[in-house]
């Protein structure tokens, strides 16, 4: 069993930056692809930035060259840094971990799941 706690989200202004993270429980963190998703109010949840055990990132088109993921596995920890945020990136963010993933960009494809943290950009 993983649990996953995200922090981070907040109200920022258009152009701001701000800093995800999500902690697991659990001493296999390292073994988990982890991702990020995110449920805009009205819409369904969409793929965001993913990273495999081994460290090979994956973007959302619509974020790439804004938002950086990364993970420190000694702190079982990952992380979303996002950058240049724009209105439509409001949304509730939700961390997930997946130990077999045939393709990260999936939610399906998850095993564990956060409980979101909001992030609200205004213009």
């Amino acid at each position: 069993q993983v649990q996953l706690v995200e922090s981070g989200g907040g109200l920022v202004q258009a152009g701001g930056s701000l800093r995800l993270s999500c902690a697991a429980s659990g001493r296999t963190f390292s073994s988990y692809a982890m991702g990020w998703f995110r449920q805009a109010p009205g819409k369904e949840r969409e793929f965001v930035a993913a990273i495999s055990s081994g460290g090979r990132t994956y973007y959302a088109d619509s974020v790439k060259g804004r938002f950086t993921i990364s993970r420190d596995n000694a702190k079982n920890t990952v992380y979303l840094q996002m950058n240049s945020l724009k209105p439509e990136d409001t949304a509730v963010y939700y961390c997930a971990a997946a130990l077999a993933a045939y393709s990260v960009i999936y939610s399906g494809e998850y095993d564990y799941w956060g409980q979101g943290t909001q992030v609200t950009v205004s213009s």
